[in-house]
């Protein structure tokens, strides 16, 4: 049997609510309803489920999805031993037999085609068939399943079905209001709120450039980056070009504006 321990979250991940969120989703996991949580990269998503986990006491079983992975690589493959062949449960079987909050990030990422092995863990049915194994998995009764994605990137190749959105109760996330994130900052990386407040500004002038040379804005989690390195005795502007906007475009335009902001700011 797994040890769920292993699934727990020990210590408290912080997260600053931006709404009723946590009331929202305390219902919909009283209700064992699944949860779609879409938003902007680095605005909290995956953080706002790790305390959710911890908040209700269940394991969370985390999957980066990825566009090569597979229907066995979610439920579980046979391993050849050398004594045989043995069984080996998936991430989701694991979570749908022990009870744990499955979080599928960037689900988008995933093919549709092993996607669609959620379905019948999302409605009425509450089940996992094991086709290769000729076993069907009743799921706990604390099972919930979580997925994510940012419809920033979404394409006509790159969706989630109908079907698969319509089994879900959905969250939209942004990012916080210039306050908040000022809070997490000065939470996250402590640094004062000066230093946090100018460093917001940065993101703001970055995220009204989204659609106009820039793909997605500088997240709140790169703001935690460069704080990070400013608390740790790197030059601010250097810091700030480093985490907020090397890593985000390569137009040497919008580079030069982002870095005249950057000095407007802090010279």
């Amino acid at each position: 049997m797994t040890d769920t321990n292993q699934y727990l979250i020990q210590q408290e991940p912080f997260y600053q609510a931006t709404g009723r969120e946590v009331e929202l989703y305390q219902a919909a996991y009283n209700a064992r309803l699944p949860v779609m949580v879409k938003g902007p990269t680095g605005c909290g998503k995956s953080r706002f489920v790790e305390h959710m986990a911890w908040k209700l006491g269940k394991p969370l079983i985390t999957v980066a999805c990825n566009e090569d992975m597979t229907a066995s690589d979610l439920v579980g493959r046979y391993l050849l031993e050398a004594n045989g062949t043995r069984w080996l449960d998936g991430p989701l079987t694991t979570a749908a037999r022990i009870g744990a909050i499955c979080y599928l990030d960037e689900i988008v990422e995933a093919r549709q085609d092993t996607t669609v092995v959620i379905h019948p863990l999302t409605d009425h049915r509450r089940t996992l068939p094991l086709d290769k194994k000729g076993e069907l998995v009743q799921a706990h009764p604390d099972f919930q399943l979580v997925i994510s994605y940012n419809p920033g990137y979404q394409s006509l190749m790159k969706d989630l079905k109908q079907s698969t959105k319509q089994r879900f109760v959905a969250f939209d996330f942004d990012y916080p209001t210039a306050e908040t994130e000022s809070s997490i900052l000065q939470q996250e990386a402590g640094i004062d709120a000066a230093l946090a407040d100018k460093l917001v500004k940065i993101a703001h002038t970055a995220r009204n450039l989204k659609g106009h040379g820039l793909d997605e804005g500088i997240s709140t989690r790169l703001l935690v980056y460069a704080a990070s390195l400013i608390k740790g005795g790197i030059d601010t502007v250097d810091a700030c070009r480093m985490a907020l906007v090397s890593p985000i475009t390569d137009d040497a335009d919008i580079r030069s504006t982002l870095n005249h902001t950057i000095d407007a700011i802090f010279g």
